[in-house]
């Protein structure tokens, strides 16, 4: 299989992608973990990448896409995977687009995890993080939260919460996701791979709903 997941930011698509991954077995590919990985391993577009990193500025679309090149035609993504964060806007998916067709492939099914704007906000707004970048582990005030204030139940670490997790940059980020990622909702309607699920609600059920769009067993 190969899959795409769509939803705005705070609709679960993290959880709900490394959760498929470890059942159906396929490696799970986020824009910002490769770009860390092709960074480090040195690769032709880890280096491009590096230099608009260490810049400071976006890394543009032709080093994404060639980055995302070396790694979906690598024998690891094979069998399938599962795309997060990527791509972001119609120039992206096209090119994405391009990019399969040259490896003699497409996407099987996109899944658009579809959540209400005043839940996806209170979701950010209340998530934490555990700081130790080996753990990871993320809670929320509301809906998660840890043993300890402030500290990881996993690994004892001080939880942070994202900068552009404040309530004024969640709209933001909201507002572009509305501009530049929600149309690609109805392009990949048009190519009949396209199932929305309803993000809100008991995770476990959300993740059944999933499988069963799939066509896969619980």
């Amino acid at each position: 299989m190969r899959i795409l997941f769509l939803g705005a930011p705070g609709a679960g698509k993290g959880t709900q992608c490394k959760r498929l991954a470890a059942k159906l077995n396929l490696p799970h590919l986020s824009s910002g973990d490769l770009l860390r990985e092709a960074v480090k391993a040195g690769t032709p577009a880890g280096v491009s990448a590096k230099e608009f990193m260490d810049k400071g500025v976006l890394v543009p679309d032709e080093v994404l896409i060639k980055m995302f090149g070396e790694k979906l035609g690598s024998p690891a993504c094979k069998g399938g995977y599962i795309l997060d964060g990527f791509p972001r806007n119609l120039a992206q998916a096209k090119s994405l687009d391009e990019l399969l067709g040259s490896l003699n492939s497409n996407l099987s099914t996109v899944i658009n995890l579809e959540v209400d704007d005043s839940l996806l906000t209170e979701r950010i707004c209340g998530r934490w993080t555990c700081s130790n970048k080996a753990c990871a582990a993320v809670y929320h005030v509301k809906f998660a939260p840890p043993k300890a204030e402030g500290k990881c139940d996993v690994c004892g670490s001080d939880l942070s919460q994202r900068a552009d997790d404040k309530e004024e940059l969640v709209k933001a980020r909201l507002n572009t996701y509305r501009e530049q990622t929600e149309p690609l909702i109805d392009y990949y309607t048009q190519k009949k791979v396209l199932v929305t699920i309803q993000g809100e609600g008991d995770q476990d059920v959300i993740f059944n709903n999933i499988l069963q769009s799939l066509k896969v067993t619980a």
